[in-house]
């Protein structure tokens, strides 16, 4: 075991539950498909990060942008209540409470993105293997990307106050997170919708959503604790539980 997986292993060592593997990996094609496979063996607690992705995936298969020297990270949950879409929320909220990103003004972009005013700065992507197990992905930009082939205003936590991220302190905080995101939703996501706007991008704000029936414009008022959206149109106020959302054309 090289010094860097051991000093995260010593990281993890107060985790409730560590990982049973662990992988640092310089370069890969997807962590979401490294933890797949580990999963196939029947082993329950994983994680996998990488320096770089050569076929990393947003939603939708959307390509995620992995250049090298940025988090790329994924590890598997196992819950007691079915997955539904409260999950990615949850895990969102966990992540900006933890201490290395404490006095960042940092949001949550419904359904899955870490924002900022700046722009999006991670994300995160969950796979279901069973009604009660999923993958979840995060990406995380420490340090500037190129803006080639990037679809939304991106930034990263460098540019958003956090000079000389620390990676595996960063890593190890980021599983705990996730870890306790699950706890939290298998006691109901007490309070979520409280919770969520608090830290929610594009609050009051016009929006556009693209969603299964078509697009819809009007301004955000937030979630419901079932983690649907609320768009105040000009004809009706609009709940839905699946979209892209973004800030309306102002020109």
């Amino acid at each position: 075991m090289d010094l860097e997986t051991r000093h995260l292993q010593q990281l993890l060592s107060t985790v409730p539950q560590p990982p049973e593997v662990l992988l640092l990996k310089p370069i890969t094609t997807s962590t979401n498909d490294d933890v797949r496979e580990i999963a196939k063996k029947g082993i329950q607690h994983v994680l996998v990060c990488s320096e770089q992705q050569t076929q990393g995936r947003g939603q939708r298969d959307h390509q995620w942008v992995s250049p090298v020297g940025n988090i790329y990270l994924s590890t598997l949950l196992n819950l007691q209540t079915a997955i539904d879409g409260r999950l990615a929320l949850e895990i969102a909220l966990n992540i900006l409470q933890m201490p290395s990103l404490q006095n960042l003004a940092l949001q949550v972009k419904w359904p899955n993105d870490l924002y900022s005013p700046q722009g999006k700065w991670g994300g995160i992507l969950i796979e279901p293997i069973s009604p009660h197990q999923a993958i979840v992905g995060v990406g995380m930009n420490l340090f500037p990307i190129p803006s080639a082939g990037i679809e939304q205003r991106a930034t990263s936590l460098s540019e958003l106050g956090l000079p000389s991220p620390n990676r595996l302190q960063l890593i190890a905080e980021l599983y705990a997170a996730i870890q306790l995101a699950g706890e939290w939703f298998d006691h109901n996501c007490y309070n979520l919708a409280a919770r969520f706007n608090h830290y929610a991008a594009f609050m009051q704000q016009p929006v556009e959503l693209e969603h299964l029936q078509g697009k819809s414009q009007g301004r955000f008022l937030g979630i419901e604790n079932d983690g649907s959206i609320n768009i105040q149109t000009s004809q009706r106020l609009e709940n839905h539980f699946q979209g892209r959302l973004r800030l309306a054309d102002q020109s």
